[in-house]
């Protein structure tokens, strides 16, 4: 009896250091385990053909055993499945030099609406961080814009509700900044602005504005107009020509349309300008009385002006851009260019 339990022990355990792999580790269990043909679940069997005084010493060796057999089986399962994982696992030297990873920048647009902020900043502007989510009182009605006027027809602006919408422009820096602060004033606000235009070259559904306040007394068109003229050189360059054209905006009066001469030809005329040489940057005028008093400024004394511009039209010009919507594909090959 000794000598049968002590040869399928020896035989076990040579058997279980062979095991490599998944399958040899099933053919052995199934050896030795197997309900049917197990060598141990075998000799287990041979207990009832056993004199009477013999089973009990025979069935716990032989338990032994079985236990014996589950335990080195289990364990030998668990360093094969481990030595799988480890072959699977692709190798890596240690001692090669790293992979560098490559450094990430600003977005343009996010640069360029940085660098406009500083630059106002330095002429002693304050930087307002409006609401995206505005009410119809600050986009619309508080910039002398009635309820019938089209800016406000829901085919061109994306509204929650009667009161509230995604803001158009960033003029309502105008309000804000007239309710909560007593003149003199200079104030910008910068961010994303929201209207229901088609995603093509030219024409963004969201994109970023800058609009510029400014209110204090005895201002007039020239003060803008030397303004911009700094404001538009520090942004291009020292050579980039100016001119004022009549325009008309609800929130300013007079109102002008503001062009720059070509960047691409220097005045000279090209396909960019269609031959003019300007090209259309902003829209800027005096800020319109109404606006002031619906603000609170009744001072006869005070005034101010006003303007608005696209930042992603500055950064088409300034980048030589051809299509608005590459600023937002996230393509790495073309912002790794900035």
């Amino acid at each position: 009896m000794r000598e049968t339990i002590s040869r399928l022990r020896q035989s076990f355990e040579e058997d279980c250091a062979a095991v490599t792999g998944s399958e040899d580790w099933k053919a052995v269990r199934d050896k030795y385990l197997a309900r049917e043909g197990g060598l141990v679940t075998g000799a287990l069997k041979k207990l009832r053909e056993l004199p009477k005084e013999e089973r009990p010493a025979f069935g716990q060796a032989m338990n032994a055993l079985r236990e014996f057999v589950e335990d080195r089986l289990d364990a030998r399962l668990q360093a094969v499945k481990a030595g799988e994982r480890d072959r699977k696992r692709p190798f890596v030297d240690v001692t090669r030099p790293g992979v560098p990873l490559a450094p990430g920048s600003a977005h343009p647009i996010k640069r360029l609406q940085a660098e406009i902020e500083e630059i106002f900043v330095s002429m002693g502007f304050e930087v307002l961080d409006l609401p995206e989510i505005e009410r119809d009182y600050y986009n619309f009605e508080a910039l002398n814009m009635p309820p019938n006027h089209p800016a406000r027809d829901a085919q061109d602006t994306f509204y929650f509700d009667d009161a509230t919408l995604l803001r158009t422009h960033c003029s309502s820096v105008q309000v804000h900044s007239m309710e909560t602060r007593k003149p003199p004033i200079r104030a910008i606000s910068t961010g994303k602005v929201y209207r229901r235009d088609p995603f093509d070259a030219t024409h963004s559904p969201m994109f970023y504005q800058v609009d510029v306040i400014v209110v204090e007394e005895g201002l007039h068109m020239g003060h803008l107009k030397g303004m911009l003229d700094v404001f538009l050189k520090r942004v291009f360059h020292p050579g980039i020509k100016m001119r004022l054209r009549p325009g008309f905006f609800p929130f300013v009066e007079p109102g002008a349309e503001v062009d720059i001469s070509c960047i691409f030809c220097s005045g000279k005329g090209c396909a960019k300008c269609k031959q003019s040489g300007w090209i259309e940057i902003l829209g800027a005028g005096m800020v319109h009385p109404r606006v002031l008093e619906m603000s609170g400024i009744r001072d006869p004394r005070v005034t101010g002006f006003a303007w608005g511009m696209g930042i992603d039209r500055v950064a088409i010009l300034k980048y030589g851009v051809d299509d608005i919507r590459l600023f937002f594909d996230n393509d790495l090959r073309f912002l790794n260019q900035f």
